[in-house]
């Protein structure tokens, strides 16, 4: 399927199945503009592209000048096939990413990710060469973490210090590892969905994305 020219909801093939997507454009968006790919959490805990912090995650993309596509992983929405354990997941955004560069070779890619699509996003930027990788919340402790590959890019890493579902002290210590360490933002008084946080959630990961060339 060719790549839309204004926001639109778009189905495209995946490898179970057609995969739900919805791509937003920023204002006076160019041949190059660049293009930022966003997970979603857990499918069976009701993730989906429409969860909120995605939703925040695109709107900061779109404001700094990105084109910003989100997706159902299959199973999820009108997304086909079923949750499988974060393989097909993975294999899933890796068709969306495909479907991106095959469409807009021009365009530079962005990976971005909250909660288990952080983990995702992350896998993902092994087979591919993201310009820089956002991960909210990343499920430290309920996946495997081990094997994870520092991407080579600029990354943002933002965790709140109240996460009831990930726990944030893990989280950080993961990331306070990492060689050379993201740049880690842990917002206190902060739950794993960011009730009540997502406007500074958003002005953090604008603050990022505008301090990096287009």
């Amino acid at each position: 399927m060719a790549f839309p020219v204004t926001n639109a909801e778009v189905m495209l093939p995946g490898p179970a199945g057609g995969l739900q997507a919805l791509v937003e454009f920023p204002r006076a968006p160019q041949e190059s503009t660049p293009v930022a790919v966003i997970c979603h959490p857990h499918p069976p805990d009701g993730g989906s592209m429409h969860n909120k912090v995605v939703s925040t995650l695109a709107k900061a993309f779109t404001d700094s000048g990105y084109i910003a596509v989100r997706f159902n992983f299959r199973g999820v929405g009108s997304s086909a096939g079923s949750y499988d354990q974060g393989r097909g997941e993975l294999a899933d955004c890796r068709a969306i990413i495909d479907w991106v560069l095959a469409q807009r070779p021009q365009s530079s890619l962005a990976l971005a990710g909250f909660s288990f699509g952080a983990w995702v996003a992350l896998k993902a930027a092994e087979f591919h060469a993201p310009v820089l990788m956002v991960s909210i919340a990343p499920p430290v402790g309920f996946r495997d973490f081990g094997d994870i590959r520092h991407p080579q890019c600029p990354w943002l890493a933002v965790q709140g210090e109240a996460d009831e579902i990930v726990p944030s002290a893990g989280v950080l210590a993961w990331l306070h590892a990492q060689v050379p360490a993201p740049d880690i933002i842990a917002m206190p008084e902060t739950s794993h969905f960011f009730h009540g946080k997502l406007v500074p959630l958003r002005e953090y990961v604008k603050g990022f994305l505008q301090a990096l060339p287009l």
